[in-house]
């Protein structure tokens, strides 16, 4: 592994750290170069390689806006015996306490990003006139993501779509659906969906959804903090509705109130929020079932029968 490193990231030198950790899906260890400590993660499976490329783009993106700190992710390579790595820089993070509220603000700032850089290019068009030279960053006005990002190990449809309903219908929940029915189905499931789905534009009526940075997995293992300020970390980026991301936050809990009141004070919750996010919430639970079993069957099918009543 050391020599693999120290050829593909043209390194002097390459050791192993103590540091280790790793999660469901990957695992992962640290490395002291001559450049730098790096953190490597790993997947013996032969579809990692699309999940982490989905991975390097995500912190990529979450990088550039200059939001909310990230590890700055450096290349995907193939694995010594099969599967994938991506190479990572290292940082010393520890739970989020402290800076809780500092990452509502910067939350609220990444999700707000696409957004204020529209309104700041329609003013320049307003004053210099259209084709003033090439924009680094393009306002994006449909949802969806340029590449493939995997919530899990499951791959996500990020394939753009100018209207958002029609996005999470098809492209979050239908997929989870097919899922369940090629395994085992579930009648009572297919039943619940099929009605559900006449009833989602219901909660969506004058809503203005601007497509939002999302950093797509957001639950509290996938939060922390450094002397600095927060970080986050193992995003399965999309632009969406910046309400989808607070779904898990909300699921298993690791985020305090003050979290909230500073991502709210800047991110308002409009009419209907309460229901969304059962919506929203949906799409992780069906995920968790198709990820983990039945165990999330429950969950699943009563957030379906709350939102048809």
């Amino acid at each position: 592994m050391e020599e693999l490193l120290k050829r593909e990231l043209g390194c002097g030198s390459v050791k192993a750290t103590g540091h280790s950790g790793g999660g469901c899906i990957s695992q992962g260890r640290s490395y002291d170069t001559d450049r730098g400590r790096v953190f490597v993660k790993v997947n013996p499976k032969a579809e990692a390689k699309r999940m982490f490329e989905g991975e390097m783009a995500s912190l990529t993106a979450i990088l550039k806006t200059g939001t909310v700190k990230v590890p700055k992710p450096i290349k995907v390579l193939d694995a010594p015996g099969g599967g994938s790595m991506l190479v990572m820089e290292h940082l010393d993070m520890r739970y989020l306490s402290s800076h809780a509220a500092k990452l509502g603000t910067q939350l609220a700032d990444l999700h707000l990003d696409n957004k204020r850089l529209g309104e700041t290019l329609q003013k320049e068009a307003g004053t210099v006139g259209k084709g003033g030279g090439q924009v680094e960053r393009p306002f994006v006005d449909q949802f969806g993501f340029d590449v493939v990002t995997c919530c899990g190990y499951l791959p996500q449809v990020n394939d753009w779509q100018r209207d958002w309903v029609t996005f999470y219908a098809r492209q979050r929940i239908q997929p989870q659906m097919d899922l369940l029915e090629q395994g085992s189905g579930d009648r009572e499931a297919r039943e619940l969906w099929a009605a559900l789905q006449l009833k989602i534009p219901d909660l969506f009526h004058d809503l203005d959804i601007v497509p939002a940075l999302l950093h797509g997995d957001l639950w509290g293992g996938n939060v922390a903090e450094d002397s600095s300020g927060p970080i986050i970390f193992d995003p399965a980026s999309f632009y969406g509705h910046s309400e989808y991301e607070l779904a898990i936050a909300g699921m298993f809990g690791g985020f305090s109130g003050s979290f909230y009141s500073a991502y709210h004070s800047k991110v308002p919750k409009a009419p209907g929020f309460e229901k969304r996010l059962k919506l929203y919430q949906l799409f992780h639970y069906l995920n968790h079932w198709n990820h983990f079993g039945s165990g999330y069957r429950g969950s699943s099918l009563s957030i379906m029968r709350n939102l048809i009543k």
